[in-house]
């Protein structure tokens, strides 16, 4: 263990005061005794360890050891004293370098120690800062899209509720009945049959009851609702079409293609064909006969009187001068047609007894 500084050159006795103190003093005798003390005191060496405040210095003969080197306090000679082991002593005029470098070590590291803690401390802001960034950074894609989903789903949600409560409240409530496409049947015969919708909410309209409202009606094939808000429905017909007139016990019963009597009157109606259908409407006759009817022209219908079918392939029409038309079956009705247009056309009736179209790509006339 290194010697501290100081004690390889002893610090002199302080000098005297200019002028004598008295000897009967406590302060010249304690002088006195402390400058004895010094000359008695052999100053120590290198080789001299000092084992003891009091007595004669030994010289050790074994090799120097520096673990055998120690600071043991030192007592005057007529001073009481105590100093602890390791403890530097002192010395007048002299600043031991240990306590120097202490201080001055202290002194920095303290200084290096508050640095060193705020360079931690702003790392460690800084990380935090580059860390929520990076956060933000690859979770901002995701914000915006749940954000964009969410308002989304919210507006439909809203308006579905506002059409729900819109559609279902007093303000779409039925007030108003508008029918198209009549000419047979009265409009207002449909709107009073309709009337006891008045007041229901148009989405709580109910299908089947229109339906068995309207189903009274025989003129009606079909029809469409169409709901106009505020409070308008408006229902579109199409009426039964008359093809022809069969001969009934009561009359003549003008009928459309399905065979639904549209009306039966004592007389027959003009403008319309005799039907002759041996097996009635449920026949196959009259099936073909009624199909040839519908595709006809109105320049052929008005010249037509009667139309017999007893089978399907034996149609045969009678036009208002006596000729006749061998038609054959249904088939290829549209084509026939326009082969009997161009023949009426070409060999008007009066001139021929008879045009046979039931091979139209090779008509015939007789």
């Amino acid at each position: 263990m290194r010697r501290p500084g100081g004690f390889q050159h002893p610090a002199q006795p302080a000098p005297e005061q200019v002028g004598k103190p008295n000897p009967g003093t406590k302060a010249h005798r304690n002088r006195v005794t402390t400058a004895r003390s010094d000359e008695q005191t052999p100053r120590p060496t290198e080789s001299t360890s000092i084992r003891g405040a009091v007595g004669p210095l030994k010289r050790s003969s074994k090799p120097f050891d520096a673990s055998d080197t120690t600071t043991e306090p030192i007592i005057h000679a007529g001073v009481t004293a105590s100093v602890a082991a390791n403890t530097v002593i002192p010395v007048p005029g002299v600043t031991p370098l240990a306590s120097a470098n202490t201080t001055e070590g202290s002194s920095g590291g303290t200084a290096g120690a508050r640095a060193a803690r705020s360079v931690l401390r702003a790392a460690q802001r800084a990380r935090k800062r580059f860390e929520r960034a990076e956060v933000r950074r690859f979770t901002g894609r995701t914000r915006r899209r749940r954000t964009a989903w969410i308002l989304g789903a919210g507006s439909v949600v809203v308006a579905f509720g506002l059409i729900i409560g819109a559609a279902y409240s007093p303000l779409m409530a039925l007030r108003t009945i508008e029918v198209v496409g009549t000419s047979r049947i009265p409009a207002t015969d449909v709107s009073a049959a309709l009337a006891g919708q008045i007041g229901t909410p148009l989405p709580l309209i109910e299908t089947d009851l229109v339906k068995s409202e309207l189903s009274q009606f025989t003129l009606i094939q079909s029809y469409v609702t169409e709901s106009r808000p505020p409070g308008t429905l408006v229902v579109r017909i199409i009426e039964r079409v008359p093809v022809g007139v069969l001969a009934g016990p009561t009359g003549f019963d003008l009928v459309d293609a399905a065979g639904v009597v549209i009306e039966t009157t004592p007389v027959r109606t003009a403008g319309y064909p005799l039907i002759d259908a041996p097996n009635g409407i449920d026949s196959a006759g009259f099936t073909a006969a009624a199909a040839v009817l519908t595709v006809l022209p109105d320049s052929i219908r008005i010249q037509l009187d009667a139309v017999t079918a007893a089978t399907t392939d034996d149609v045969t029409l009678s036009l208002l001068g006596g000729e006749r038309v061998v038609w054959g079956s249904a088939e290829k009705s549209e084509y026939k047609a326009v082969v009997l247009a161009a023949l009426l056309i070409g060999h008007p009736a009066g001139t021929v007894n008879e045009y046979d179209v039931s091979s139209p790509d090779s008509a015939v006339l007789r």
